[in-house]
C-alpha cells in the first residue's frame, strides 16, 4: 500500500542504502538497510542536507548536524501536527509510511455511526492515537516509555486535540491488556505496533516472534462483540505481511467472520516514481 500524500514530509530520493528526506523545511539523510541499490545521487539536496545520521562500525550511530537544525520542529498531516527531532538511533518521532493507516482507522470510525473505542498499544509518539481521536473516538494509548507518551501528549495539545477522551498510560502492554480483561473493558478498535524487541517500565522482556499470538489472543478478549478492526503493524523483516494476516485469520475471522488482508507498506519516491517499501500491515475488520 502506497501511503496517503503528505505535503510537510517528502521522501526525495534513495540510494546506497540512505533515504533523502524532506520534514517541513529541514532536509536530513538516513540510513535504510533496504536501499540496496546504488543508484546516482542526482538530486541536489544530498549536498545541502542539514543533517545525515552515520551509522558506527561497532553499532549505533550519531547524528552530523551540517546546518543549523531547531532543536524540535513541527509538521502536519491534515489537521494533525506533529513535533519532530533527530533522535537516537535515527529516528524522528514519526513513521510517515503510518498515514495510510491512520486515514483506515478514521474512515471506519467515522463510518461506525455510534460512539467507538479504540486501544493503540505500543503506541508510541501517538499518530494513531491523535487519528482515531480526530475521527471521534475515545482512545486508551499506552507504551511502555513515560518519554514517548509525553510526546504524544505534546502532539495531542499541538493538534487542538488537548481536551479529547484520550487516556495516556505508561504501560507494559501485556499486562495492560491482561488487567483490562479481569476488568472487563472491551474494545471496538486495536491496533498494534510492536517492537521487535523491547523492555516495559518494569524491565519486562518482549520478543516479538515468541510472544505476538500470545498477546493477539489476549486482545482478542477485550474486543468487543461488535468490534470494527484490529490492525498489527510490524518492521520485522521476518515477520511477512502473509504470516501476520495468517495470525489474525486463525484468530479473529474463524470466530468472528469479517474479512483479513495484508500488505507491505511503503513510500513514493520523488525522483524515480516508485515505492520504497518501509514495513508490513495485516488488517482484520468487521
Amino acid at each position: 500500500m502506497r501511503t496517503a500524500q503528505w505535503k510537510d514530509y517528502e521522501l526525495l530520493d534513495t540510494s546506497a542504502g540512505e533515504r533523502l528526506e524532506r520534514w517541513g523545511d529541514i532536509i536530513l539523510i538516513r540510513p535504510d538497510p533496504q536501499i540496496i541499490w546504488n543508484t546516482p545521487k542526482k538530486h541536489p539536496l544530498w549536498k545541502q542536507a542539514h543533517a545525515r545520521y552515520r551509522r558506527s562500525n561497532t553499532g549505533g550511530g550519531a547524528w552530523e548536524v551540517k546546518k543549523k537544525i531547531p532543536e524540535r520542529w513541527k509538521i502536519q498531516y491534515e489537521d494533525i501536527t506533529f513535533q519532530i527531532k533527530t533522535m537516537g538511533f535515527k529516528h524522528t518521532g514519526v513513521f510517515p509510511e503510518q498515514a495510510v493507516n491512520w486515514a483506515f482507522t478514521m474512515e471506519k470510525i467515522r463510518q461506525a455511526g455510534r460512539p467507538v473505542k479504540v486501544l493503540n498499544l505500543f503506541a508510541y509518539t501517538g499518530g494513531a492515537t491523535l487519528a482515531c481521536a480526530r475521527a471521534g473516538a475515545q482512545v486508551c494509548h499506552v507504551d511502555a516509555s513515560k518519554g514517548m507518551v509525553a510526546w504524544a501528549r505534546e502532539n495531542a495539545a499541538e493538534s487542538g486535540l488537548k481536551d479529547k477522551p484520550i487516556r495516556w498510560l505508561v504501560d507494559d502492554c501485556i499486562k495492560f491488556v491482561q488487567r483490562e480483561q479481569r476488568r472487563g473493558n472491551q474494545y471496538d478498535g486495536i491496533i498494534m505496533d510492536p517492537p521487535s524487541y523491547g523492555r516495559g517500565p518494569g524491565g519486562e522482556v518482549w520478543k516479538l516472534e515468541e510472544q505476538l499470538f500470545s498477546l493477539v489472543e489476549q486482545c482478542d478478549a477485550i474486543l468487543s462483540p461488535n468490534a470494527l478492526f484490529f490492525l498489527l503493524n510490524s518492521y520485522t523483516t521476518g515477520l511477512s505481511p502473509s504470516v501476520m494476516e495468517y495470525l489474525l485469520g486463525t484468530i479473529l475471522q474463524s470466530k468472528r467472520g469479517g474479512s483479513v488482508s495484508s500488505d507491505e507498506i511503503g513510500l513514493p519516491v520523488t525522483t524515480t516514481g516508485l515505492v520504497l517499501p518501509c514495513g508490513s500491515t495485516a488488517i482484520w475488520q468487521k
